[in-house]
């Protein structure tokens, strides 16, 4: 099996938002930090070198590959802000109808700033992620 590329380190997480090049996406990040750390009762820990992650769970899926990845995450990318709350279905692609400006990856969320958007709005997909992963998989306490 191959190795996983991307694991928890033991990284400092404020050092890492320092080093961000641009001065409202380290503001955002702090703001991000909080929303996360509220909505997960964990704190910020390093998930590879640029993922700001919180929580973990255990995946393992039909085809044997497995491994542990954040409840949600973020990622101050030099574009834009990549935010790793989807999880797809009905009800999250419901709330992004009044998420405000975004774009759309295959498993994450792309916004500029965290003023583009509808912070409640980004609340509510952050519990239903939590939700849905929560009971399709194994939730690893730390």
């Amino acid at each position: 099996m191959a190795t996983l590329k991307t694991s928890f380190t033991d990284e400092d997480v404020v050092s890492f938002i320092e080093s961000v090049d641009n001065e409202q996406k380290r503001k955002d990040s702090y703001a991000l930090i909080s929303l996360m750390e509220k909505a997960t009762g964990e704190k910020a820990k390093m998930f590879g070198p640029t993922i700001v992650g919180f929580g973990q769970y255990h995946y393992k899926y039909d085809s044997g590959h497995e491994g542990d990845a954040p409840l949600l995450g973020f990622s101050p990318r030099k574009a834009a802000i990549s935010l790793y709350v989807y999880t797809g279905g009905k009800r999250q692609d419901e709330l992004l109808k009044s998420f405000g400006k975004y774009k759309m990856g295959k498993a994450c969320i792309y916004v500029k700033k965290l003023s583009d958007i509808d912070v409640e709005v980004l609340e509510d997909l952050m519990k239903d992620s939590i939700q849905f992963t929560s009971e399709k998989y194994q939730r690893v306490k730390s």
